[in-house]
């Protein structure tokens, strides 16, 4: 009995021998194959790239094209010709002329410069009351506008020597609303007025009334 398992166990161990050797017999020959392969196609793969790299190259040589630019000269149009100039009128003639004849006196006019002055002579500015030259509507006052307030207000100035006014003030009695006040000063502040003239001297005029009116326009 034992030595029925050993036998089988030498047979089961040779077994295992003759397929390890075919087994590496095998590898060798397929590695060998491989080698050979890689190998071939490096080479031809080479052999590829040489034939195809030897071709004709083709060089394009791009030539610059001589563009000479050819400008046209205009030349000017000949005027037309001038007109004919119209013929002069013919020198008139003087018959019998007589250089002896006689010769014709002018007496020349008598010139008086003797000015009498005696009654005077005034250069001076003529009298007259002033006059409005420059009057300039008043800013409707904003709080006035957005309540809807209209009115008047009646200012009291002075026109000075020079046309300009000073001192403006408001009559209390004849404004409708304090809100007008401010706006009706400042308008009369920028009044010209033509100055009063007295004895050929400008004076002032006090009392001088404006009358400011608002009213609003839709």
């Amino acid at each position: 009995m034992s030595s029925t398992i050993n036998q089988h166990l030498a047979q089961n161990q040779a077994a295992s021998l003759f397929r390890l050797a075919v087994g590496l017999v095998t590898a060798l020959a397929v590695t060998l194959s491989l080698f050979w392969l890689m190998q071939y196609l490096i080479e031809t793969a080479d052999r590829t790239l040489n034939e195809d790299g030897a071709g004709n190259l083709v060089d394009f040589v791009r030539v610059k094209r001589d563009e000479a630019i050819e400008r046209r000269q205009l030349k000017p149009k000949k005027p037309p010709p001038p007109d004919k100039a119209p013929p002069q009128p013919p020198t008139p003639q003087l018959d019998n002329l007589n250089p002896n004849a006689e010769k014709i006196a002018i007496s020349a006019v008598p010139v008086e410069t003797d000015i009498e002055m005696t009654g005077g002579f005034s250069l001076g500015v003529g009298e007259g009351d002033y006059l409005p030259i420059v009057k300039v509507a008043p800013i409707y006052p904003n709080r006035a506008l957005t309540r809807g307030i209209e009115g008047y207000c009646v200012v009291q100035y002075t026109v000075t020597r020079q046309g300009t006014t000073k001192d403006p003030v408001v009559i209390e009695s004849q404004c409708t609303s304090s809100l007008f006040h401010s706006a009706s000063v400042n308008a009369a502040l920028k009044f010209k007025y033509k100055p009063r003239i007295m004895d050929g001297e400008a004076v002032e005029v006090p009392g001088v009334q404006n009358k400011f009116t608002y009213e609003i326009t839709e």
